[in-house]
């Protein structure tokens, strides 16, 4: 091949990579504004809110949470615990044990005195079968909490069987490893409440990272930071992708999805798409695309709504293993939806969803690490021809590194300024020198993770989950 054609393919790869660092940056920029001007209105109109409202009123709507469970022994009975602490009048709450095979089916039964009781289910979608049944407690004190022992299915199949089970009108679906602030249902179906002239499909709201705080009888006790560099880390990832990237995303009604840490549907529309996909890890994501797809097919309004309190505590990987197989699974939940619904790209017939929302996703989200991987073998070969003009790659390097400090650092300001959870002194630095250092000891793990995602996706063909190992987050002194 010619000198001149390497140069001008080159070329070509130089004015991409520029175009597509440059319109990423352009987006978390007008992100960043977009979810700031909403924070702000949702901060002021909701100051002066008095959920005792909600909670005194004998209307209000009915809410199930679904929390499935798969080996959560060392979790299950405290987490469950914060479940039946919710205020609010009118929910329940279901344990769907999917098929465990260590004790947490035991644990429960012995901690809110668990009997079986026959349970006629409608089975609206098909999951797999019972294994021991259906539990109900003999204390009235638990009457709000049934427990179903089923086969191994899966996340979504455990869902399914909740979605199966409950008769509310809502359903909330939440990790059993998670924890539930108490008024969280109250802040969560406010959005539906307020819809009057199009239809909430779903709701969700910021996670936050629970790792070293201090939890007793099922309630947020202390926020401390954690003291593991690698959680600390994630921390500052969380901030970012839900304070400016999620909440941007609901004010333009373009969310794609809810973490499935916590969220609330409109069952019936959940059970109208056919609820959740048992042939993807990403199932979390894909039933709101297909909630969102029908809607628009349907062409009724409709609103994914998103709130930014910090309503859901989880417990975040504390080791490089746990987050890359995590990390993984979520890449190869993305590809499976996107490539499932690929006919909303571009569409105009799904309006913002087909034209910006899916867009981005797919340029930004998903092929997002593929041109960065292609990027730095670019940089290699560059290096290799002595082609490197290394003021301008310094220059490069240098501002998009900047950038990055200075998108976690507006994260930050955007909790001080709304939420504030860590108070403790000395903290603040500590998360600002994090800002500094964070790019270094995540982004690259991340990068990885995804690659392999994308490896394990295409050549592996694997379906696996991938293990999330538990430490229990109940004493704040760990992680």
């Amino acid at each position: 091949m010619e000198s001149s054609t390497i140069k001008i393919i080159l070329e070509v790869f130089h004015y991409l990579f520029f175009i597509c660092s440059f319109l990423a940056i352009l987006s978390y920029i007008l992100l960043s504004i977009i979810s700031a001007r909403e924070t702000i209105e949702y901060v002021k109109k909701n100051s002066f809110v008095n959920y005792k409202h909600i909670l005194s009123s004998p209307i209000s709507p009915s809410i199930t949470i679904i929390a499935p469970a798969y080996n959560e022994s060392l979790n299950v009975v405290e987490n469950v615990r914060s479940l039946l602490s919710n205020h609010y009048p009118n929910y329940n709450v279901i344990i769907v044990n999917d098929g465990s095979s260590d004790d947490s089916l035991e644990k429960l039964i012995e901690a809110y005195d668990l009997e079986y009781v026959d349970y006629e289910v409608d089975e609206k979608v098909k999951t797999q079968p019972f294994r021991k049944g259906v539990f109900k407690s003999k204390n009235p004190a638990f009457e709000k909490l049934i427990v179903v022992d089923k086969e191994n299915g899966g996340k979504a199949d455990a869902l399914n069987m909740g979605l199966n089970i409950s008769d509310s009108k809502y359903v909330a679906c939440i990790d059993v490893d998670c924890l539930l602030l108490e008024d969280a249902l109250q802040k969560m179906i406010k959005p539906f409440l307020e819809a009057t002239d199009h239809k909430v499909i779903a709701a969700g709201g910021v996670i936050r990272i629970a790792n070293s705080c201090v939890i007793k009888g099922g309630k947020l006790i202390e926020v401390n930071l954690p003291k593991n560099l690698l959680v600390q880390a994630q921390i500052l990832e969380y901030l970012r992708a839900f304070l400016l990237g999620r909440m941007a995303w609901s004010r333009l009604n373009g969310l794609l999805v809810i973490s499935g840490a916590f969220g609330i549907f409109d069952k019936y529309i959940a059970l109208e798409v056919g609820g959740y996909d048992t042939n993807t890890v990403g199932e979390d994501m894909e039933i709101i695309v297909r909630m969102r797809r029908h809607m628009e097919e349907k062409n009724e309004k409709y609103k994914v709504a998103y709130i930014p309190d910090p309503l859901c505590w989880t417990e975040a990987p504390d080791n490089y293993k746990t987050l890359i197989s995590q990390r993984n699974r979520w890449t190869r939940g993305t590809i499976e939806t996107l490539r499932k619904h690929r006919k909303i790209a571009f569409n105009k017939n799904y309006g913002k969803f087909g034209l910006i929302s899916y867009p981005y996703w797919l340029i930004f989200e998903r092929l997002a690490p593929i041109i960065e991987l292609v990027g730095l073998l670019y940089f290699g070969i560059l290096i290799a021809f002595n082609l490197v003009h290394w003021e301008y790659a310094v220059l490069f390097i240098a501002l998009a590194y900047l950038f990055s400090v200075l998108f976690s650092l507006v994260a930050l300001f955007s909790e001080e300024l709304t939420y504030n959870q860590y108070k403790k002194k000395g903290v603040g630095i500590k998360l600002i020198l994090l800002c500094i250092i964070e790019p270094i000891i995540l982004h690259p793990v991340i990068l990885y993770a995804a690659i392999r995602g994308n490896i394990d996706y295409y050549f592996n063909k694997t379906k696996k989950w991938g293990a999330m190992e538990r430490k229990g987050m109940s004493s704040g002194e760990t992680n």
